[in-house]
């Protein structure tokens, strides 16, 4: 993981442990769909943090928006 925006990882960071290995590990791929997201990066949005990445099974990009609460 590389932080690039604090905001950002102050929001990730409030997720529950569990709940990360959880989001992480369910990440949408166009090749693969079901994926595990690696090498990715955390920047704030409007509505949550997005995180940006490579697939685990294949290398190509994948993003996840984990939503505020």
């Amino acid at each position: 993981m590389s932080v690039i925006d604090f905001q950002a990882a102050r929001k990730w960071s409030k997720v529950p442990k569990d709940a990360q290995e959880l989001l992480l590990n369910n990440v949408f791929c166009s090749h693969c769909f079901e994926t595990t997201i690696v090498d990715y990066t955390l920047h704030n949005n409007e509505y949550g943090v997005l995180l940006k990445g490579k697939c685990k099974k294949c290398g190509g990009d994948v993003a996840r928006l984990v939503e505020d609460a």
